[in-house]
């Protein structure tokens, strides 16, 4: 039986910030923190990466602490990965400590899908077939109140969190989501 996995993977390293933040590596945290438990094979398809080039960005990620073997199944020639976590989160003393432009070009990457994800969302909304969700506003809240909406936020993600690729209603279908509290112009 596998172990249980903490709720949060908490980044405070500042060198953790290059090695997260390559394409494919995004791609694979995507996948694994959402429940997916997958196999370099399986995971290349997704990367469009040959399994070798994948098994080199799954050891990376393992280096780090984001992902691990998972030793669900007694194969192994599968040898699938799983993430070490829930949730990830990098923390502010990672960005403190890398500096500038290197914080700012890891935020850039870490946000990589979203500009594909605009793509595809404005192109459903032309042909009608499906919509996503845009809102935009701005809040004044005091410190606590913003930690408690970052709780709040995290508890509706949690709620519809634990299906997989391979375990879902038929007619569920996948939706990137992203949460993003930025400071406002004053």
């Amino acid at each position: 039986m596998a172990k249980k996995r903490p709720d949060e993977l908490r980044i405070t390293d500042p060198r953790a910030l290059r090695a997260l933040a390559h394409p494919a590596r995004q791609r694979l945290i995507t996948e694994l923190f959402s429940g997916e438990v997958l196999t370099a094979t399986e995971a290349a398809a997704l990367v469009d990466l040959t399994p070798s080039a994948t098994s080199y960005h799954l050891r990376a990620l393992e280096k780090w602490g984001v992902v691990e073997r998972d030793s669900s199944t007694s194969d192994a020639r599968e040898r699938p990965w799983r993430s070490t976590a829930t949730t990830i989160s990098i923390l502010p003393e990672a960005h403190r400590a890398a500096g500038r432009d290197l914080s700012r070009s890891s935020l850039a990457k870490w946000f990589v899908g979203l500009d594909a994800g605009l793509d595809r969302l404005a192109a459903s909304l032309e042909t009608g077939d499906e919509t996503g969700m845009t809102s935009r506003g701005r809040l004044w809240v005091t410190d606590a109140e913003l930690e408690e909406l970052k709780k709040q936020l995290d508890e509706v993600f949690r709620a519809h969190r634990g299906r997989t690729r391979r375990d879902h209603p038929a007619d569920a279908k996948p939706w990137d989501v992203y949460a993003l509290i930025l400071p406002a112009e004053k």
